[in-house]
């Protein structure tokens, strides 16, 4: 299984700041964001114990996975 890095262009025109703009991405259905950059790596099997679904080591798993990109 492979794991996406995106990167995203948002353009602030509520003046939310960096939290309601995060907020917005995942929560919000209909958004339309551009992509600037993605990325992929192979994770292996994604199962429930995987690093990426156990809130406590999701970032860092993630930092190690796209350190040198």
């Amino acid at each position: 299984m492979k794991a996406y890095k995106v990167e995203l262009l948002v353009l602030d025109h509520e003046n939310t700041g960096e939290d309601g703009i995060t907020f917005f991405l995942e929560n919000v259905k209909y958004i339309y964001p551009k992509v600037m950059s993605i990325q992929s790596k192979e994770i292996g099997e994604f199962e429930d114990d995987h690093p990426l679904n156990q809130r406590g080591q999701c970032r860092q798993f993630y930092e190690e996975l796209f350190k040198d990109t």
